[in-house]
């Protein structure tokens, strides 16, 4: 989980298009670039992205059409749900895939909602790492969220086993949701870590909570305001759980590999808790930032 951070500017006092030209209808540039400015000024930092995707949404269209057509226009219903929508992101600073309900990850696309974050592009790595895997290996998505990992690599490698793990029943009913729509064949279960869980497995990837609680302030609204805290927070330093995690893999002889996300500046410390934890061979992954963002540990002994 990456964050962003709050740039302070104020917040919009109007969203567009106006309520009066519901029955007229306003031209789809018009409304567009009215939007534009709205959500700037709430200091989002992808102020076109998020108005195109607010508005080819509501008007159920290709995000190109916006401005290939000239002759679109928001009018009727569609003006009020793009007024709601663009209020949303912009007043309340709601990420823009939980306004429209999904989001893409690699091949599929996601329902997204507040049960679970909301997929961000570094965790495809862990994707990516997996995806080298041996045939037919036993995979666990620890702390699966909407499902992403879990269901991303079952569809690029269907020949891998895969099961999805979370804390949250919440989020495990978002993950099984996305499953049965996409007709993935992946098992859900409900764990703290790998408490309880008794089948063994090849290979965990896990993509746990990783931000130190000093760091709240630093995070952008659309985070602390809408994403759960149970799947971003992980005590003082933020490594409590992947601390935890690695204790346990410890005593699981069955994990010979396993992939970690981990936050700027955390692959040193969790390297040495993976080595003391019995895995001999570690490396990393960078995301496009030159972050190391995913520890890559294993053992041959």
């Amino acid at each position: 989980m990456a964050g962003e951070t709050d740039t302070g500017r104020s917040r919009p006092e109007h969203a567009p298009p106006r309520a009066g030209a519901q029955a007229a209808g306003v031209p789809a540039r018009e409304a567009l670039e009215g939007a534009i400015t709205a959500i700037a000024a709430a200091g989002c930092e992808t102020p076109r992205l998020d108005a195109e995707v607010l508005l080819a949404h509501v008007l159920g269209v290709e995000r190109a059409r916006l401005l290939s057509d000239p002759g679109l226009a928001v009018a009727g219903p569609a003006v009020r749900a793009f007024q709601e929508a663009v209020r949303r992101r912009s007043i309340e600073r709601e990420p823009v895939a939980y306004i429209v309900g999904r989001r893409g990850f690699r091949r599929i696309e996601l329902a997204v909602d507040r049960r679970a974050l909301v997929p961000r592009p570094e965790t495809e790595l862990l994707v990516e790492v997996g995806l080298g895997l041996a045939a037919g290996a036993r995979v666990l998505d620890l702390g699966t969220g909407s499902g992403a990992v879990a269901l991303a690599l079952k569809d690029e490698r269907p020949d891998l086993r895969v099961w999805g793990s979370d804390a949250s029943a919440a989020a495990l009913a978002l993950a099984a949701e996305n499953g049965r729509r996409l007709g993935l064949e992946v098992e859900w279960l409900r764990s703290d870590l790998l408490v309880g869980i008794e089948r063994e497995f090849d290979a965990v990837l896990a993509n746990l909570p990783y931000v130190a609680e000093g760091e709240r302030r630093q995070l952008a609204p659309e985070i602390v305001r809408h994403e759960p805290p149970g799947a971003l927070f992980a005590g003082p330093d933020g490594l409590s759980l992947l601390r935890a995690l690695l204790a346990q893999l410890a005593e699981r002889p069955d994990v010979r590999f396993a992939a970690l996300e981990v936050g700027a500046g955390q692959a040193p410390p969790v390297a040495q808790m993976a080595r003391e934890a019995g895995f001999d061979a570690v490396r990393f992954e960078r995301d496009l930032a030159r972050i190391q963002r995913v520890v890559i540990v294993e053992r041959h002994r």
